[in-house]
């Protein structure tokens, strides 16, 4: 059996679409109804399956073309009304990052490629948000989700700082129940090295919601306007897909104190805009901002005011350097002749990174230079005395 295509031109929901396609096309007598069933999960499995929390799409086109056919060109003017939309036709889909959702509807086989989902191969619900990123559009602020399997419990030491997460953790499963109460703004502070990112990617990925992790640096515009409009977005993205955290890393580069602020012209607007997002003007229930800076005493007293928290990052004690070390050394290349004894002793003031990269990676380096199969204390001897002669003396040049 065959039938007839004609010119078609759409334009509903102000979508710019344009088929242009003629010829005779072979059915294969399968209906719309029965593809689109096609790619959902049988219902014996949704109680297994967890609800999408939400779904980031790319519009991708068409699985094939031709000198007839155009692809359309899509634009969005409301959000709630394509998210209704493409929710209608697609609950109860999995939703795998990377895999392909189809429209059956006004532009039928146009696919859409997932490229996140909150959680990942879960179900989309009748309250799933659906963001569409539009591929012309330069990402600002991108979503980054901790893919590995890593813990609260897997941080080792920090476990004041760990012990205050559950408050976090417990208003981000009910942000309902917790009002005026709500631990909106965190600020986690130590020296470099000491799991401030680690514990904000692990919170989020314990929790299963999206993380977006920015340096505040990204945050400053070339022109007047753009450092407050990233601010803007980056709480309105939040906004979209809650529960959701929020970590800005090296906040003072944007929240300087304000006997600072006067050597760059952009920082009090960005500072203002910040401000007005903590501040919840727009009652940002089920977001948590976490900012981290190494000197705290260098941050605005209006933006540090705004931290209803606190939580402090230490360097290790001789313990945990000890599990640190056991955990770094089980999977170098090279055998580690010393005992984890030892290097906890010698390492002593280092952080947790200092510990991987300044010790012992530099000491694997040292021994592969001299193609020695194992890692012996002359190496890390070596190590040492770098870490500390690079604390001492600041980089060639910086000062000039």
């Amino acid at each position: 059996m065959h039938k007839k295509y004609y010119t078609l031109i759409i334009n509903r929901y102000n979508y710019k679409v344009i088929f242009l396609v003629g010829g005779l096309v072979k059915s294969d007598n399968k209906s719309s109804k029965s593809q689109k069933h096609s790619n959902k999960i049988v219902n014996n499995e949704k109680s297994n399956t967890k609800e999408s929390k939400a779904i980031v799409l790319q519009s991708i086109g068409y699985p094939f073309s031709f000198h007839l056919m155009e692809s359309p060109k899509l634009e969005i003017l409301d959000k709630s009304l394509f998210e209704h939309y493409a929710r209608e036709q697609w609950v109860g889909t999995i939703a795998k990052e990377g895999s392909y959702l189809f429209d059956q509807k006004i532009l039928p086989d146009f696919g859409f490629k997932i490229l996140k989902a909150y959680p990942n191969n879960s179900m989309i619900g009748e309250t799933t948000s659906i963001v569409l990123v539009d591929e012309n559009e330069k990402i600002k602020q991108e979503v980054k989700v901790d893919n590995s399997n890593l813990r609260i419990n897997d941080v080792i030491g920090q476990d004041e700082a760990k012990n205050k997460c559950k408050v976090i953790m417990e208003y981000l499963k009910s942000p309902e129940k917790f009002g005026q109460w709500a631990p909106r703004n965190i600020l986690f502070y130590g020296l470099p090295g000491t799991g401030k990112t680690m514990l904000a990617k692990s919170l989020a990925n314990e929790l299963e919601v999206p993380l977006y992790l920015v340096k505040a640096t990204t945050l400053i515009g070339d022109h007047v306007g753009d450092g407050a409009g990233k601010i803007h977005e980056l709480f309105e993205a939040a906004l979209k897909t809650v529960p959701s955290v929020i970590f800005i890393d090296e906040i003072d580069a944007i929240g300087l104190h304000r006997e600072f602020q006067s050597l760059r012209g952009d920082v009090s607007e960005v500072v203002n805009a910040l401000l007005t997002e903590m501040d919840g003007i727009k009652d940002n229930e089920g977001v948590v901002t976490i900012a981290a800076t190494n000197n705290p005493q260098q941050l605005d007293y209006a933006i540090r005011s705004r931290f209803e928290d606190e939580f402090e990052f230490k360097i290790p004690d001789e313990n945990e350097r000890k599990l640190m070390l056991k955990q770094f050394i089980e999977t170098m290349p090279c055998k580690v002749k010393v005992s984890v004894e030892e290097l906890a002793k010698i390492s002593e003031g280092m952080s947790g990174r200092d510990i991987k990269e300044k010790l012992l990676k530099s000491a694997l380096h040292k021994a592969l230079y001299e193609e020695k199969k194992e890692i012996s204390m002359i190496h890390f001897n070596q190590a040492i005395k770098n870490f500390k002669s690079s604390k001492n003396n600041p980089p060639k040049g910086m000062f000039n």
